[in-house]
C-alpha cells in the first residue's frame, strides 16, 4: 500500500533520526547495536521513499553523505580528494541492471576491475618524497581524525617507498583486524571481563583511534591498499595498473581481484569469492565492481554522494539450521546466571559454530525455545553465534518448556529473579564460578585499590589455594606470597602493605567492592553517606532504601536480598575483624560549591576523578554521574566524549580543572 504525502514525511524523518543514530554507534563510537543487514534495510527504505517523494529530499539527509565524524580527541584533517562511499545492491538483478546502465550510456561493454571488499576502516595516507608523513581516517569524507602515529604501528603500511622520486602521493587503504588478532583480544577481554568486540571491524576502529599508540601496536593491525587518491610523478590509465603499481612501491594490495567483463564472468566470480570467503584470515563483507579504464569513469561522474561508475555487491547474512542439543547455564561474576545453546556443530560465516548464547529465561520464552528443536543460527555482524527461531515443524511432540535451574549450578546456593528484571542471580558471594571475577573487582582501583592484585596474581593465589573469600586477602603473609611465580621478597613485601593501606579506603569503596548487582560508585558513595555504617544495611528495609536518591525498587531489592545473604554476614565479619573500616568519614573544607551540581567528563591534567568528586563533595557542592537540565557545570578534561556534548546542547557551563579550583578558592 502506497503512502500519503503526509504519511512518507513521517516516515523519511524517523528513518532519518534513526540512521542518524545508527551511524554515530558504528562510525564515530565503534559500538553497532544493529547488524548490517538491517542498517542496509533502514537506509535503503530511506532512499525509495525520497525517490518515490522527491520534494521530502533533503541536502542533509544521511542517504548524501558518509556517516563517520571526526572526533574532538584527534587533530583534523582535511582530505584533498574526498574519501566516499560507494552505492550497495543486494542482488544479481540490482548488479546486472548497474551494468547495463553503464554499458548504455558508454555504447560498448567495458572491462570492471572487480575486487573483495574489506570490512575495516577506510583511511588516506600521505607521502612525500617516498616518506610517509601523515594519515587519517575517513570520517564525513571531506574531514577526518589525524592518526598518524597510531598507523605507523601497523607493520602492512610502508614508511618508505620503493621509490624516492615520487614527490606526492595520497592512498587510500582498509585498515582491518585479522582473525587470529580478534580472536586473541577478545579472549583477553573475556578474561578481564571487558565488553567484547562485536567483529573485527569495530575492533579495528576502536583500536586504531586509541590516544595511546602503543595499544594500537598490540592491536596487531593489518592494510589493504586499494586506491590512488591523488599523485605526483606517476601516471597511469587504469585501476588495475594502479594496483601493480601500489604493489611494486611496497604497499599490501589484495590478491583476491580480477579483470572482466560481462554481467556472467562477475557473477561466476562472485560466487567465486562467496565460496572462498570462509576460508579468509579476514572479513569481507561484499565484492566492489568498479569501472577499470579510469576515462570511462570520468565519462560518467558522480552523484552527490556516490559514484556512478562503481557499486558494492553485499553478501546477505549467512543462516543455518542445526539441532539444539542442551541448555547449559554458566554463572558471571555479579552471579548473573547466563543460558547457552549447546548446538550441534555447523560451519557459519568461516568457523565451526557449537554454543550460543541464549542470554536470559525472556529471550528464550519469546522464541519458545525448547531442548532438542531445529533451531535457525546466524553470527549477528558475522562474528558472534545467536538463535534466531526455531523450525517449529521439526518439534519433537514431547518437547518441554524450558526453566531456569532454581539453584545456582556452581554452588547450590539460593538464586533470584527480580520480576522487573530479565537476569537470574546467584546471591552466594563466595560462589566458586564468581569468585576470581569478584577478587578482581574488589581490588580494583576504584574498589579497594589494592596495587599489584592483579588478574595473574589472584590466579595463583586460588590455584595455590590460599583465597577462597576477599576476607582472606587480609590473613595473607609475605614467605607464601613471595614464592609465587614472578613474585619474590620486594613485591610481596609491597602487596602486604597495599593490602595493609586497603584497609582504611572506607565503607563507600567497601560497598562498591562487594559488587552488589546494580551498585556502582556513585550509588555505593550515597548509601555509605546515608547510613554511615556498612552494618546498616543489614536491618534497614525497603521504604527506607527506596527513600534514598538514586536508589529505586529493583536495586534496593538487590540490596536486601545481598544483605540477607548468611555468606555476606560472615564476609562482612571477617573484613571487619581483619580491621576493614566499614564506616564512612567526609572531611568538610568549605560550602563554596554548595548547591551545585556537577559531572565530571574527560581526563583531567593532574586529578583522578575520585579526586575530584572528593574536592566538589568537600566543599558542598553534589556530583552525579549524567548530564541533565539540573547540572550546574560540567568539569571537562581531554577525551571528554558525549556528556561534553550534551551539556554543549544544554547550555550548561563547561568549567577546566583550574577554573573548578579558581570557584573553591573565591
Amino acid at each position: 500500500m502506497s503512502l500519503t504525502r503526509d504519511e512518507a514525511k513521517a516516515r523519511i524523518d524517523t528513518l532519518r533520526a534513526q540512521i542518524a543514530y545508527h551511524q554515530k554507534r558504528y562510525y564515530d563510537e565503534d559500538a553497532p547495536e544493529i547488524s548490517d543487514a538491517e542498517y542496509d534495510r533502514l537506509f535503503y527504505e530511506l532512499i525509495k521513499l525520497e525517490q518515490e517523494f522527491p520534494a521530502l529530499d533533503s541536502p542533509d539527509s544521511p542517504t548524501k553523505h558518509v556517516g563517520g565524524h571526526a572526533s574532538s580527541r584527534f587533530e583534523k584533517v582535511t582530505h584533498a580528494v574526498r574519501l566516499g562511499s560507494l552505492q550497495d545492491v543486494f542482488s544479481y538483478e540490482e548488479l546486472r541492471a548497474f551494468l547495463a546502465k553503464t554499458e548504455e550510456t558508454l555504447g560498448y561493454a567495458p572491462a570492471y576491475s572487480v575486487e573483495c571488499k574489506i570490512d575495516g576502516l577506510s583511511v588516506a595516507l600521505e607521502y612525500r618524497n617516498g616518506r610517509f608523513v601523515r594519515g587519517a581516517t575517513r570520517g564525513d569524507g571531506d574531514v577526518g581524525e589525524n592518526v598518524t602515529a597510531n598507523l605507523m604501528t601497523i607493520g602492512d603500511i610502508p614508511n618508505i617507498l620503493t621509490r624516492d622520486d615520487i614527490p606526492a602521493l595520497t592512498v587510500r587503504g582498509e585498515v582491518y583486524m585479522p582473525h587470529d588478532a580478534f580472536e586473541a583480544l577478545n579472549r583477553e577481554r573475556e578474561e578481564n571481563e571487558e565488553t567484547l568486540f562485536a567483529n573485527p571491524r569495530n575492533a579495528a576502529a576502536g583500536s586504531l583511534r586509541q590516544l595511546d599508540a602503543e595499544i594500537t601496536r598490540q592491536r596487531h593491525l593489518s592494510i589493504f591498499v586499494f586506491n590512488v587518491q591523488s599523485s605526483d610523478g606517476i601516471a597511469f590509465s587504469s585501476h588495475t595498473e594502479s594496483l601493480d603499481l601500489l604493489q611494486n612501491l611496497g604497499f599490501k594490495v589484495i590478491s583476491e581481484r580480477a579483470r572482466l567483463t560481462t554481467a556472467d564472468e562477475i557473477i561466476a566470480y562472485i560466487e567465486t569469492l562467496g565460496q572462498l570467503r570462509p576460508t579468509l584470515p579476514y572479513d569481507i563483507d561484499g565484492v566492489v565492481i568498479k569501472l577499470d579504464d579510469l576515462s570511462e569513469r570520468a565519462v560518467l561522474g558522480e552523484t552527490a554522494s556516490t559514484p556512478r561508475w562503481a557499486v558494492a555487491y553485499k553478501f546477505p547474512p549467512e543462516v543455518k539450521e542445526t539441532k539444539l542439543l542442551d541448555i547449559v547455564v554458566q554463572v558471571g561474576r555479579t552471579g548473573v546466571l547466563t543460558p547457552n545453546a549447546v548446538l550441534e556443530p555447523v560451519r557459519l560465516a568461516g568457523t565451526s559454530v557449537s554454543r550460543a548464547t541464549l542470554h536470559n529465561i525472556d529471550f528464550i520464552r519469546e522464541r519458545d525455545i525448547r531442548i532438542g528443536d531445529t533451531v535457525y543460527v546466524q553470527k549477528a555482524g558475522d562474528i558472534i553465534p545467536e538463535v534466531l527461531r526455531v523450525k517449529m515443524a521439526d518439534r519433537a511432540p514431547d518437547a518441554v518448556e524450558y526453566q531456569m535451574p532454581a539453584v545456582c549450578p556452581s554452588c547450590g546456593g539460593a538464586v533470584y529473579r527480580d520480576e522487573n528484571e530479565a537476569a537470574t542471580r546467584c546471591t552466594n558471594p563466595a560462589c566458586p564460578a564468581q569468585l576470581l571475577r569478584s577478587l578482581a573487582h574488589f581490588v580494583s582501583r576504584d574498589a579497594m585499590n589494592i596495587d599489584g592484585l592483579g588478574i595473574a596474581v589472584l590466579k595463583q593465589l586460588r590455584e595455590a589455594d590460599m583465597v577462597h573469600s576477599p576476607a582472606d586477602l587480609y590473613t595473607l603473609s609475605e614467605e607464601p606470597i613471595a614464592a609465587l611465580d614472578r613474585m619474590g621478597k620486594k613485591s610481596a613485601q609491597n602487596l602486604i602493605a597495599a593490602i595493609e593501606a586497603s584497609k582504611s579506603a572506607g565503607a563507600d569503596r567497601l560497598i562498591y567492592a562487594l559488587g552488589i548487582p546494580g551498585i556502582g560508585e556513585k550509588a555505593a558513595q550515597t548509601l555509605a553517606k546515608r547510613f554511615g555504617d556498612i552494618e546498616a544495611l543489614f536491618s534497614v528495609d525497603a521504604e527506607t532504601l527506596c527513600a534514598v536518591e538514586d536508589i529505586g525498587s529493583i536495586t534496593a531489592e538487590a540490596i536486601l536480598s545481598y544483605f540477607a545473604s548468611p555468606a555476606v554476614r560472615e564476609l562482612i565479619d571477617r573484613l571487619k575483624e581483619s580491621g576493614v573500616k566499614t564506616t564512612y568519614e567526609t572531611t568538610v573544607q568549605g560550602s563554596a560549591l554548595a548547591g551545585k551540581t556537577f559531572v565530571l567528563t574527560g581526563t583531567l591534567p593532574t586529578m583522578t576523578r575520585d579526586e575530584a568528586s572528593a574536592l566538589i563533595e568537600a566543599n558542598g557542592g553534589k556530583v552525579t554521574s549524567s548530564v541533565s537540565k539540573k547540572t550546574s557545570y560540567v568539569v571537562a578534561g581531554t577525551e571528554a566524549g558525549s556528556k561534553l556534548t550534551k551539556a554543549e546542547a544544554l547550555g550548561i557551563p563547561i568549567l577546566s580543572q583550574e577554573e573548578l579550583v579558581a570557584m573553591i578558592k573565591v
